[in-house]
């Protein structure tokens, strides 16, 4: 995975994407601040977005099949997604939305690729704070290995901030379960945030009465 602290493994930043970079402080990675100072929109409970809804506390995650599209059901926050499989392309010019606009479709038997563009450019790509721009385009690639393995890939795409695309995530694998399982409640809560940072989160001299 890139590691932002081994210049062997660092991403492949533009000019653009290395001051972009410096703007967001995550509490995770090289870079980490106290939790109580980072800017992770998520912890303001905004949406992750894509493609950090697959890069980071990606649990189970429901797929459902119909005839026109493909559901994403997943167990953090209670998000879903829809690709289109209907044939359509991208649309040219999209709306900024959290999650994007997904189309795809088998390029063969075990195969289905999904494209994803028209992401908001106020979330992170993970959560080391990676940044992207509105010329993001993030490529999901999942592989049936056999009936009960899936692999799950995903690549990353904006010359805008990294000058070539990056393999942010590689054949991770997902392990069917059965049809009763139950899928656990993962939801941001601001009042249980708030009760984190007053307990954990916040440098100690802050605190009050200690």
């Amino acid at each position: 995975m890139p590691d932002d602290g081994n210049p062997g493994h660092q991403l492949p930043y533009t000019p653009a994407g290395l001051e972009a970079v410096k703007l967001n402080k995550p509490s995770n990675s090289i870079r980490s601040v106290l939790p109580a100072d980072t800017n992770d929109p998520v912890v303001t409970c905004d949406p992750q977005g894509m493609p950090r809804e697959d890069l980071y506390e990606l649990r189970t995650t429901q797929i459902v099949q119909t005839p026109l599209k493909i559901l994403l059901l997943y167990e953090f926050d209670k998000i879903w997604r829809v690709i289109w499989t209907d044939g359509r392309e991208v649309p040219k010019d999209p709306e900024p939305r959290w999650f994007g606009y997904s189309v795809g479709k088998w390029v063969d038997d075990y195969t289905f690729v999904a494209e994803t563009i028209g992401l908001d450019e106020r979330t992170w790509i993970d959560r080391a704070g990676r940044p992207h721009s509105d010329q993001l385009r993030v490529e999901e690639r999942f592989h049936r290995v056999s009936r009960d393995q899936l692999e799950l890939t995903v690549t990353i795409d904006d010359p805008k901030i990294y000058t070539k695309p990056w393999v942010a995530l590689d054949r991770l694998r997902f392990d069917l379960q059965p049809e009763n399982f139950d899928v656990r409640e993962m939801i941001c809560s601001p009042s249980e945030f708030a009760q984190y940072n007053k307990l954990i989160g916040l440098p100690a001299s802050e605190k009050s009465g200690k």
